[in-house]
């Protein structure tokens, strides 16, 4: 469905609530927009997000949740993207996948996405893959598929929570390994009682 134009005041909180989700992982507050939008009230913030939200650009499930729901209006790039999910973390019990873990779509390359396969970004939080250029905050994009090499970074689902380390498999275990500078962070010795999700393909700094 063909999207609305927007005004420049709906563009410019367009793009504000695009790098809120990209940078810092999660929708600005109103408080936020208020500030970046130089806005003197509240019902200012609301009045444009309704604005957008009729237009197509976002979704407002719940109560300060929003949504991106398409790519930024005036992009000529569609041809050679693929909107793939950017997913954020994942509550023990939920399916990683599931609606409210899909904080919003970013258009990614089809050179980097290729099809047929499926591919989400995850967020990475920490220092535990940072000797593989995998720095926290960045954006890693995976490739969804259950298997592994030895040697491939992965992304596993251990006790609800995603995890990303080098995959090993041994014998009779398989080894989820830290590649860091720092020491503290430990080896992964597991069975069968986790998932693969997928395999890292590219990281982003964004």
């Amino acid at each position: 469905m063909k999207t609305e134009p927007l005004t420049d005041k709906e563009l410019d909180a367009f793009r504000a609530i695009r790098n809120s989700i990209l940078h810092k992982g999660r929708a600005p507050l109103v408080r936020e927009l208020m500030k970046e939008l130089r806005y003197s009230s509240p019902r200012s913030v609301s009045y444009v997000l309704e604005k957008l939200e009729a237009k197509g650009y976002i979704s407002r499930p719940g109560r300060g949740q929003i949504r991106l729901k398409t790519d930024l209006p005036g992009s000529d790039s569609h041809a050679q993207t693929v909107n793939v999910p950017l997913v954020g973390s994942a509550p023990c019990g939920t399916p990683v996948f599931a609606e409210e873990n899909i904080e919003c779509t970013y258009p990614v390359s089809t050179a980097l996405a290729r099809k047929p396969h499926r591919y989400f970004l995850l967020r990475a939080t920490g220092d535990s893959m940072n000797e593989k250029g995998i720095h926290d905050g960045n954006l890693v994009l995976v490739r969804q598929q259950p298997t592994a090499d030895n040697g491939d970074t992965v992304v596993a689902l251990i006790d609800g929570e995603a995890t990303i380390k080098e995959f090993h498999r041994q014998t009779h275990a398989v080894v989820l390994k830290p590649k860091s500078t720092n020491r503290q962070h430990q080896p992964i010795i597991l069975t069968s009682d986790f998932q693969i999700l997928g395999v890292v393909q590219s990281v982003f700094e964004i």
